[in-house]
């Protein structure tokens, strides 16, 4: 296991147990983004990264019961957290790296991030992974409850030119990853991005 996957282990394993009581706010923050992603009912949806689960609900709620939905995280503590809050009920949870997930190409419709490409230690070649999973035309929704500024100052350092999340770096990223983006929200209450899977 490389030191970054380590690190993220470590960092997400210690927090996993209050991480849901952290921030009780973000809930319909995730609802809301997932309908604005624009699921349709049997569609496969990966959340990758999904942490406690806490997109995974509002995820089957818009695939419904006839769409897969699966929620692919690198931290066992945080698919333990998942468990305990009864959320693998909405959806399959599997221990695995979003850099070499083990699904066939094309397999999906659609992936759903929430706060995972901060975390990504070659972003460009793991959205390259990510859009290999999904099939031509399909959809990719890069998520955070509150926007660059609003972390940025929680985290107690500023935003610069530099922060891969912003437009004009995150664009040429997603393009030269085989994504191209449809939308780009960066406000206080969320930051969302949509891009489509490029035939």
């Amino acid at each position: 296991m490389s030191e970054d996957h380590t690190h993220v282990q470590e960092f997400f394993g210690a927090r996993a147990d209050g991480w849901d009581s952290k921030f009780p706010e973000d809930g319909p923050a995730f609802a809301t983004a997932v309908a604005e992603f624009g699921l349709r009912p049997g569609d496969r949806v990966l959340d990758a990264g999904c942490g406690t689960g806490r997109a995974l609900g509002a995820l089957r709620a818009a695939v419904g019961p006839a769409g897969t939905v699966l929620g692919v995280d690198l931290t066992p503590q945080m698919l333990a957290a998942a468990q305990r809050a009864g959320r693998a009920t909405e959806g399959v949870l599997l221990l695995a790296d979003v850099a070499r997930l083990p699904l066939r190409d094309g397999a999906l419709d659609a992936v759903f991030a929430a706060g995972l490409i901060a975390h990504l230690p070659d972003p460009a070649a793991n959205l390259r992974e990510l859009a290999r999973v999904v099939r031509p035309g399909g959809r990719l929704a890069l998520f955070h409850p509150i926007g660059r500024a609003a972390l940025a100052a929680r985290h107690g350092r500023e935003l610069t030119a530099h922060d891969m999340r912003a437009e004009q770096n995150l664009g040429p990223l997603l393009s030269a990853s085989g994504w191209d983006m449809t939308s780009y929200a960066d406000e206080d209450h969320r930051f969302l991005v949509l891009a489509a899977r490029r035939p």
